[in-house]
């Protein structure tokens, strides 16, 4: 199943992180449900991996600790990198 739904995403592609998924700096941060576009593509199959940005109406909700921090570590909290298997088409 992860193969088939994720055989369809590319750049451009709209997608919702599923269920379970933290970011990959903070693990306390949930970013089940954002919304995101994906805008690069890293890696080979099985272990591909999508450089996404989230939405306008994501980046407004995130949580303010979330992005002090991100701003602290000097880390981008408008894009991510995840794996296949973390994403689903929106």
């Amino acid at each position: 199943m992860s193969n088939s739904s994720t055989s369809k995403l590319t750049i451009g592609s709209r997608v919702r992180v599923k269920e379970g998924v933290t970011s990959p700096d903070f693990t306390e941060v949930s970013f089940a449900g954002w919304t995101a576009t994906i805008m690069e593509l890293s890696g080979k199959k099985p272990k591909q991996k999508f450089i996404i940005e989230f939405e306008d109406a994501v980046i407004a909700a995130m949580p303010p600790d979330y992005l002090k921090r991100c701003e602290e570590q000097r880390l981008l909290y408008t894009m991510a990198c995840l794996e296949a298997d973390q994403i689903e088409a929106a």
